[in-house]
């Protein structure tokens, strides 16, 4: 085989056999092909498509050029949960646990975040003691005992992937549905679980802006894991405005034990709801997504979701009295009110210039050298639709530099006051196949 008839095959349209496929992923990751092969490649899928099966055989060869999880010794459907990313988005802290407490195991591999605030790793580390640095052994032993355990990422997961999302970083390749597809796939394959549950993102703090672009993602990604044996459903859900209230490490933490008290925000509650739902009805808990998200309130109702997270935090070595003592978390040494400046609705909170707000103060990494502060962040006190007057706070900040003019600058001039607005949607739709 030669690349050159590969790369002219791709941009004259025609399909690739897996035997091509993973002939191209095998030689690129031994450094057999080089990069501007392998970028012309890139561009002729960008510009024309990959069928269903070249995308599932892509993924494949992706998961198989490094080291796979196996967790057949955890008993039971093991379901795992992949967000395509947003501000303020603490799903897995709420939903580990709640699914957990349904006796369906959530043996979840994490990473640091790059960006607006930390990855869970960086979050649940804003709890005294709490560590993800356990070996294999002890993840599954805990994860068969009290069904929940969260680890590191290993470091020799889809090594292509990390050659490719390199190169298309560069060569304007990014934005290509089979190559993101593949891309956010093959990580949770390797990962080792039975089923997967997606929540892309749309709106201005996703990396899909609109509903249609999430939408195709979402119908690429659910057929790849369904062709190659995983039973994968996918949420359409807004990133139009930060989801929850918290944006930051200990901030998200503590929004994540009042939502499993049931006195969270209510569209972090309904998404994670929503997700849940997903999870327990593939694990074969629930007939129905109906049955599913009855199962899940039930939880959250009679405390055995708040149990499951404290058992969790015990096991890795956290402190789990500051599920009922959250001041216990890191706090900021400057909490300053932004006062809005007129009356009338909130008609727009630009989510990414926002979580932009809050890395600026330290809650997230501008690179990957950088520190994160746990205290730091957020607290939005206003969300879209909701009616303000002259002086009301529209945002506390929570601050360990008592200047904090750059970050004001940036809320004032992403939060928007007008006169009407239509609540924005949550969820856009589910998607099966």
């Amino acid at each position: 085989m030669r690349m050159v008839d590969l790369i002219e095959k791709k941009r004259d349209g025609e399909e690739m056999t897996t035997e091509e496929i993973n002939f191209i992923i095998e030689g690129y990751t031994k450094d057999e092909i080089p990069d501007y092969q392998v970028s012309a490649l890139a561009m002729a899928i960008f510009f024309k498509d990959m069928t269903e099966r070249e995308r599932a055989d892509l993924t494949m060869a992706i998961v198989n050029s490094g080291d796979t999880i196996d967790l057949s010794a955890i008993e039971g459907v093991k379901v795992d949960k992949h967000s395509t990313g947003g501000v303020g988005d603490t799903t897995t802290l709420v939903l580990a646990p709640l699914v957990a407490a349904l006796d369906i195991p959530v043996a979840k591999m994490s990473g640091r975040g790059l960006g607006h605030t930390g990855g869970t790793i960086d979050k649940l580390e804003a709890i005294a003691g709490f560590h993800v640095e356990i070996d294999k052994e002890e993840f599954v032993r805990l994860v068969n005992k009290d069904k929940i355990a969260v680890i590191g990422q290993s470091g020799n997961l889809t090594p292509a992937d990390k050659k490719l999302y390199a190169l298309r970083d560069v060569t304007a390749t990014v934005n290509s549905i089979p190559l993101i597809a593949s891309s956010i796939m093959s990580k949770k394959i390797a990962a080792g679980s039975d089923a997967i549950v997606l929540d892309v993102k749309t709106g201005a703090g996703a990396f899909m802006k609109t509903v249609d672009d999430a939408k195709e993602l979402a119908h690429a990604m659910v057929s790849i894991g369904n062709n190659v044996g995983r039973k994968t459903m996918a949420v359409i859900s807004d990133m139009s405005q930060p989801l929850g209230f918290a944006i930051g490490n200990a901030l998200e933490v503590k929004e994540a034990i009042d939502t499993l008290q049931g006195k969270g925000p209510k569209d972090l509650e309904e998404l994670c709801l929503a997700l849940g739902s997903q999870m327990v009805f593939l694990a074969n808990k629930a007939s129905s997504l109906e049955e599913a998200e009855e199962l899940l309130r039930e939880v959250i109702q009679n405390g055995k979701a708040l149990e499951k997270f404290k058992a969790f935090i015990a096991n890795q070595g956290g402190d789990p009295t500051v599920v009922d003592h959250p001041e216990k978390l890191p706090q900021a040494a400057y909490l300053i009110e932004v006062p809005a400046s007129e009356d009338g609705v909130v008609t727009e909170i630009i989510a990414d210039e926002i979580g932009t707000a809050a890395m600026l103060l330290g809650a997230g990494r501008a690179t990957k050298e950088s520190e994160i502060d746990l205290a730091v962040g957020l607290m939005l006190n206003k969300k879209i639709g909701d009616k303000v007057k002259a002086g009301d706070s529209l945002v506390t900040i929570h601050s360990n530099r008592d200047n904090v003019d750059d970050v004001l600058a940036i809320i004032y001039e992403n939060i928007r006051i007008g006169s009407h607005v239509e609540p924005p949607v949550l969820v856009y739709g589910i998607v099966t196949e």
